[in-house]
């Protein structure tokens, strides 16, 4: 099957799946098999008829190397993303000490819009500009805001703290041009998905006491530890997209030292003080072995005092985000955090919302999807 799925050009390879997720949804279950039910929650169908095509094709999140790797997040952008979203305009750019990065201007959207400063996933390892061309493209077409991606270094060609120095960069940089942007500067938001989430809330940690601070940090299923395995790393070691393996290999090249990988900028929920962040909406996937993590955080960011909307996509996997040509769920769920972004910033337009501390016993039975503070 694996050699079969590599003799059909790439394109005609989306084609078929998206006609393949276009089925009826009773259609989709039956391809799909046995429904999977795991800590209380059921697969949902269309995840798991994509890990069923993933199994049948023989691809991984990593690979034996490097290379390998990032040849397939590239294949898979084509595959899970579906059509170019349009229209959206966009503009590429050089930031200080080369970074590179890439703007984005749904329709027309006129001067002085919000800006999202975006850090796209991968590990630290994989990933790129290009690979996360269509979230970005869907986050400013639904959000109604100008996105700005940056392509910070990898490891291990560039191991940590590389990826921290270019994303604080990027940040202040953008700060400081947001209205040659088009930007409102006053009204900049930070954001990524998985490893772009880590360098997001460790680069708004990092400018926290700052002039120029995010008014608002979206984050999806991101990494924030490196130092403790939780259940859900347990639950969902295997056949859910990202691995167990997976994690580690990441780490190995982002973070080679284990004695290093408690250092706040490494693992953002070890630090003392969350209270600097911004207005935080949160998802989590709950077939995703960073789950567990990921909620804690959103406590953690609850009790510092900072409004965090918390929200479980029961159903979906880890990367979620990144497949929204594939089925509702996917697509439904990036819906959200892209409402949930624009709501945020035009909160944040009035000033950031009042503070008050939250008591971490009453986080216990948080309802998800709802205000933790």
């Amino acid at each position: 099957m694996a050699s079969l799925a590599q003799s059909v050009p790439l394109h005609w390879q989306a084609k078929m799946l998206r006609a393949l997720f276009a089925l009826p949804t009773p259609v989709r279950r039956l391809l799909a098999g046995t429904p999977v039910r795991l800590d209380g929650q059921l697969l949902d169908v269309d995840a798991q008829l994509l890990l069923k095509m993933q199994k049948m094709t023989g691809t991984e999140l990593h690979g034996t190397s490097v290379r390998q790797a990032r040849a397939s997040i590239r294949g898979g952008r084509e595959l899970v993303g579906g059509p170019t979203i349009e229209p959206v305009t966009t503009k590429d750019l050089l930031l200080p000490n080369d970074i590179p990065a890439r703007l984005y201007r749904p329709g027309e959207l006129p001067d002085g819009s919000p800006l999202l400063v975006f850090f796209h996933g991968g590990g630290f390892v994989i990933g790129d500009i290009d690979s996360h061309d269509q979230l970005c493209r869907f986050l400013a077409r639904n959000a109604g805001v100008r996105v700005l991606s940056v392509g910070y270094r990898l490891a291990p060609e560039d191991p940590f703290p590389a990826a921290v120095e270019d994303c604080l960069t990027a940040f202040k940089w953008a700060a400081a041009e947001a209205t040659a942007l088009g930007a409102d500067p006053k009204l900049i938001a930070l954001g990524g998905d998985s490893a772009g989430g880590n360098l997001a809330v460790v680069t708004a940690l990092q400018v926290a006491s700052g002039s120029a601070r995010p008014v608002f940090l979206l984050l999806l299923y991101p990494t924030v530890d490196a130092t403790t395995r939780r259940r859900s790393r347990e639950l969902f070691a295997e056949g859910f997209f990202l691995t167990d393996a997976g994690m580690d290999w990441f780490m190995e090249r982002y973070v080679p030292d284990p004695d290093v990988r408690p250092d706040p900028r490494v693992s953002p929920l070890l630090a003392e003080d969350l209270s600097g962040l911004p207005p935080t909406y949160l998802a989590t996937a709950g077939f995703d072995p960073l789950r567990d993590e990921g909620e804690l955080f959103a406590r953690r960011v609850a009790e510092a005092g900072v409004p965090v909307v918390l929200r479980r996509h029961e159903g979906l996997i880890h990367g979620f985000a990144s497949m929204t040509g594939l089925g509702h769920g996917f697509k439904e769920a990036t819906l959200e955090a892209a409402s949930a972004l624009r709501t945020g910033l035009a909160i944040g337009r009035n000033g950031r919302p009042r503070r008050k501390a939250v008591n971490a016993e009453e986080l216990n039975g948080y309802p998800v999807g709802s205000w933790l503070a």
